[in-house]
């Protein structure tokens, strides 16, 4: 069974009472009850727990990662920051959602400022399918129309996709990259932009069922990391006069 632990900071749910009737549970509740209830073996963690809940036990019991954060990026430790990249380097699959994307974790492994153009004004966002034969659109058809989003709009400045999955148009104009997977060492990244905390875009059926395929994708192989640095040889090497 697919070990999953849904991260947010769970600071909006806090202070503005529109996010809390949406997800009374917070973001991490709805999404972590919706994994559970298709068969993952799920649990949460939050910024303001020690090691933000991201204590060695835990990452080293987690097979895929969720991540949402939006206001308190800067207030994850750099320590915490590291050893989530590390056990993604080990092979640990990594799910980043919506403003996710300025997150130090990911910024960290793509290397990038990760910046875009953004926009609230309650626009349709169409996520168009460019990749129909990947696993993670698996049971979703051309398209996701959500009614409203916030807008997120190209540049994105990530490195270019190992694997583009969804391009978004936005109502006012804009498109934008908003499913690209990565490979780092031994793991998975799945960027998945929709999400804005005053919107019901996690009880959607369609993103859950988005989330739900990548963290099957992004699973780890079952093997181990390999090993680098000085090596022995394998066979008898000739002695050259």
């Amino acid at each position: 069974m697919v070990k999953v632990t849904v991260w947010n900071e769970n600071r909006h749910e806090k202070i503005n009472p529109i996010v809390n009737e949406i997800y009374p549970n917070g973001i991490h509740g709805t999404i972590a009850n919706f994994l559970a209830k298709e068969g993952l073996q799920t649990t949460t963690a939050t910024l303001d727990e020690e090691e933000h809940g991201l204590t060695n036990d835990v990452l080293n019991e987690t097979d895929v990662l969720v991540w949402w954060g939006h206001t308190a990026h800067d207030e994850v430790k750099d320590e915490v920051v590291e050893k989530v990249r590390q056990r993604v380097l080990d092979g640990m699959g990594l799910i980043v959602l919506h403003s996710g994307h300025f997150s130090k974790i990911f910024k960290t492994l793509m290397g990038t400022s990760c910046d875009l153009k953004w926009r609230e004004a309650d626009e349709k966002e169409r996520l168009w399918v460019v990749e129909p034969s990947h696993p993670i659109v698996e049971g979703i058809g051309e398209f996701i129309e959500l009614e409203r989003e916030e807008m997120y709009g190209e540049h994105f400045d990530i490195p270019a996709p190992d694997e583009l999955i969804f391009t978004s148009w936005f109502e006012g104009g804009e498109i934008f990259r908003s499913g690209c997977t990565y490979k780092r060492g031994n793991g998975k990244v799945f960027y998945f932009r929709p999400g804005h905390e005053t919107y019901p875009t996690y009880h959607n059926k369609d993103i859950q069922r988005v989330i739900m395929n990548a963290i099957k994708w992004a699973k780890p192989a079952e093997r181990k990391r390999p090993v680098y640095g000085n090596a022995q040889p394998l066979e008898s090497i000739a002695v050259k006069n």
